[in-house]
């Protein structure tokens, strides 16, 4: 079982940058994919970002694509998810999720194959 504690949301101006950190612990985090997503009140849950357990491969929601960047750091159990040219739209809380090791190249969006999420990390950008 593996836990995830984002960090790192908070409020910006329109045209500002943000850097999300996600800390996993207690299970195997290398072998993971590693998603964010995003939701805003009285809305369904929505893709941003994935990337592989090596790191090698990464996708983007077309809303953020060119904006924000994924990354992760397997030694210190983290993924990042930098996010430049922010826009009001972006406001949003922001989540960290984790699927199985299966130690895959094939990312997935779809949010019921990650099982491990975070608690969530709010991001307000104003106009």
């Amino acid at each position: 079982q593996v836990q995830l504690v984002e960090s790192g949301g908070g409020l910006v101006q329109a045209g500002g940058s943000l850097r999300l950190s996600c800390a996993a612990s207690g299970g195997t985090f290398s072998g993971r994919l590693m998603g964010w997503f995003r939701q805003v009140p009285g809305k369904e849950r929505e893709f941003v970002a994935a990337i592989t357990w090596s790191g090698a491969i990464t996708t983007y929601a077309d809303s953020v694509k060119g904006r924000f960047t994924i990354s992760r750091d397997n030694a210190k159990n983290t993924v990042s998810l930098q996010m430049n040219s922010l826009k009001p739209a972006d406001t949003a809380v922001f989540y960290c999720a984790a699927t199985q090791p299966y130690y895959s190249s094939t990312l997935s969006l779809r949010e019921n194959e990650y099982p491990y999420w975070g608690q969530g990390t709010q991001v307000t950008v104003s106009s």
